[in-house]
This record gives structure tokens, C-alpha cells and sequence, in this order.
């Protein structure tokens, strides 16, 4: 058996909020350099068409952790595992902020999203710390901290930037990681796996898990919708807003993306609402939030000020929809058993991440190509393929079990 909550006593408040907070912390390094593409390209003297692998390595580092590194959650020592991950990350990071060549760079940016994934190892470790009664509520808090440190990265980094170089953002978040590997080794309480694979059964048994859980292929499609509408919005949004209809500076801009984190207080309210079985229609309204986020900006009046705060609820509304339908795929999955909890976050966010390049990448090309209401119909068409998939969901609720997942 695991040595982990035998006598069933719930996690703390204050393991609860370490936890949320180091979340954040972690993930946020896969943004820090989304805003500083342009210094760092230029310090580093990659090319101009070169300059999107800064990105898109950091995502594919992440993508590759996601499938293999998180599974060794199911059969190592989890308190370690995290550690490890950390000290890994703040290593890249330091060797980020003090590169000079962009092979180097690109080479820290793919081993940065790599060592990230730890916060999907804290995850599911939180699951393992809660009570079922209690665990979406659990997760649901972990996971608003992890959004409000995706949120809060972009803008921060271009503050900071601002009044000192790209090399201080990545120098301290190098410290951050350092500190925060410290602070879980004392803090966290050991949970060794009951299960013994070798890691290539383990790997192995990721598509068995994909191809025998319908709950995961399912709640996975759900937030390949949300998720791909989410990186649509915050790809094409900036552009709108720096070009000539609004004219903001990257400080106002900043702010602008600021704001939409009063979207993470849905997580913690979906939480509640898969606790108490409502993971159904939750779904639903989390679905149609995303969709009202891309159709409001579609009527928004010639006023630019009025056009601007439409644009600002919507914002409010998509993160609201994303946050919540996060927190229910990951109750769901985490109901399915403990011994499978680390591969099936990791096949679960894998999948979504493939929605989110791909609302990254079509969003920007329908905006080029045929402008901002075709790219905001896209956009809205996300979440609006999930909802018709959600529909076929429906009639399969007569078991109560499945209600409650």
C-alpha cells in the first residue's frame, strides 16, 4: 500500500496553499519568454524566423515531460521526483539568462519546459493528500494558483524586463526554482508508489490507459476545445490591441491580461461542483462560457472604450471557462484510482496542449487572412465542437457513478 494518507486525515489549509503557490511558480516558466522574444533574439542573435523556437521549444520540452517524466510519478518517490525536476529547471534557467549563443538558449528553453512538468506531478500529489469527498475542491485550489502563474508570467516578465533586462526575469525565476526545491523537499511528506514497473512498461502502458478509460478520451476532448479557444484568444488579442483600433503600449497591454485572472476563481467553485456530482452540466456551462468569451467581442460597438471593456469581460469569461472545465477533467480522471493518477494527467494535458498549438497557429493565420471577426468565429468554433460532443453525453448519465465523474 502507499504510505500516504492511511487514516484518511485531509490535506491542510496550508499544504493546500503551498502547493497552489508552487504550482504557479513552476509553471510560469513556460511563459516568461513568450513576451521577451524580441531582446532575447537579439541578444542571442537567433534569426527573425528563428525566434518562434524560444516558444515552441520550451512547449515541446513540456510536451516530451508530460509523457515522460510525469508517469515516473505512478512508480518513484514522488517527494524526489519534484525536487529533482526543480533543481533541473532552475539549472536551465540560469543557463537561459546567462546565454550568449542561440543553440545554447534553444537547448535551455526545450530542457526548461522539461523540468516544468513538476507541476503536474504536485497535482496529482494533492489528489493523493485529499479526501474524495473533498478532493475537487482540493484540486480545484491547486489548480487556480497554476492558472494564476500562467496568467501572471506574461505580464510580469514584460514589466520587469521593462526596467531591467530579460536575463533578471529568467536569473530570478533560475533563484525561485532553487528556493521552492528546498522548501518542498522539507515541506512535503514522502509518498512512495505501491506499484513496481520498469519504465518501459511503464511508457508502454500510456496508450493502454488511453485506449480503456473513455472518461479520459472524453474529458480530454473537452478541453482540447477550451484549451485550443483559450490560446486563440491570448494569441490574437495582443496583436488587436497594440495595432490601430486601441493603440495600448506593452504596459497596458500587461494590465490588459492582468485582469483576466479573475477567471481562476472558477476553479475552485467547479471543484465544489464535481464534489457534489455536477460535473455534467458544469461541463456544459463552462463550454458556453468559452463561447460567449469570442461572441462578445463580435458585437462590440464602434466606441472604443466600450469596445475595450467588452473585450475585458470576455477575457474574464474564457479564463472563467477554462479554469473551471480544468478543475472537472482532472476530478474526473483523478476518480479513476490512484495507482494510474501521474500517467493519466500526464496523457490528459498532453492531448490538450495539442489543441492549444493548434488554436495558436490557426488563429494567427485566419487573423492574417481574413481578419478579426473570422478569427474570433474560429475561436468561438472550439468550444462549440466540444458542446456537441458534450451532447452525446447525455443520455449516458442514468448511472450514478458516472454522474458523479
Amino acid at each position: 500500500m502507499e504510505k500516504l494518507n492511511t487514516k484518511q486525515e485531509d490535506i491542510s489549509r496550508g499544504m493546500v496553499l503551498l502547493l497552489a503557490i508552487a504550482c504557479g511558480m513552476i509553471v510560469a516558466n513556460l511563459y516568461y519568454a513568450q513576451t521577451l522574444v524580441g531582446p532575447i533574439s537579439q541578444a542571442t542573435g537567433l534569426s527573425t524566423e528563428a525566434a518562434g523556437l524560444i516558444v515552441t521549444l520550451t512547449q515541446l520540452g513540456y510536451a516530451f515531460g508530460l509523457l515522460f517524466v510525469v508517469p515516473l510519478g505512478d512508480v518513484l518517490e514522488n517527494r524526489r521526483l519534484v525536487t529533482g525536476a526543480l533543481l533541473f529547471t532552475s539549472a536551465a534557467l540560469l543557463i537561459a539568462a546567462l546565454s550568449t549563443s542561440p543553440s545554447l538558449f534553444l537547448v535551455a528553453s526545450l530542457a526548461i519546459g522539461v523540468g516544468s512538468v513538476a507541476a503536474q506531478i504536485l497535482v496529482p500529489f494533492a489528489a493523493h493528500l485529499s479526501r474524495e469527498e473533498t478532493r475537487g475542491q482540493t484540486v480545484g485550489k491547486v489548480v487556480s494558483g497554476l492558472l494564476m502563474g500562467i496568467m501572471l508570467a506574461r505580464p510580469a516578465a514584460s514589466l520587469i524586463a521593462d526596467h531591467t533586462s530579460w536575463h533578471v526575469v529568467l536569473g530570478a525565476a533560475s533563484l525561485m526554482m532553487g528556493v521552492l526545491a528546498i522548501v518542498l523537499h522539507r515541506k512535503l511528506p514522502s509518498r512512495m508508489p505501491a506499484r513496481s514497473l520498469s519504465y518501459p512498461k511503464l511508457i508502454g502502458s500510456l496508450w493502454t490507459l488511453f485506449r480503456a478509460t473513455p472518461v479520459l478520451r472524453r474529458r480530454a476532448a473537452y478541453h482540447v476545445g477550451l484549451f485550443g479557444a483559450f490560446t486563440l484568444f491570448w494569441t490574437i488579442t495582443p496583436l488587436m490591441l497594440a495595432g490601430p483600433r486601441f493603440h495600448l503600449s506593452q504596459t497596458e497591454i500587461a494590465i490588459f491580461a492582468l485582469v483576466g485572472m479573475a477567471g481562476a476563481v472558477a476553479s475552485p467553485i467547479a471543484g465544489r461542483l464535481a464534489d457534489k456530482g455536477h460535473t455534467l452540466y458544469a461541463t456544459a456551462s463552462a463550454l458556453i462560457l468559452g463561447m460567449i468569451g469570442f461572441a462578445l467581442p463580435m458585437i462590440a460597438p464602434e466606441s472604443r472604450v466600450m469596445a475595450l471593456v467588452l473585450l475585458t469581460i470576455a477575457s474574464i469569461l474564457l479564463d472563467m471557462g477554462v479554469a473551471a472545465n480544468l478543475v472537472l477533467g482532472q476530478r474526473a480522471i483523478f476518480s479513476l484510482g490512484a495507482e494510474a493518477r501521474n500517467r493519466l494527467n500526464g496523457i490528459y494535458f498532453a492531448l490538450f496542449f495539442v489543441g492549444g498549438a493548434l488554436g495558436s497557429v490557426l488563429g494567427t493565420w485566419v487573423l492574417a487572412n481574413y481578419g478579426w471577426n473570422a478569427a474570433l468565429m474560429l475561436g468561438m468554433g472550439f468550444p462549440g465542437l466540444a458542446l456537441v460532443y458534450w451532447i452525446t453525453e447525455v443520455p449516458r448519465q442514468g448511472s450514478a457513478r458516472h454522474s458523479t465523474i
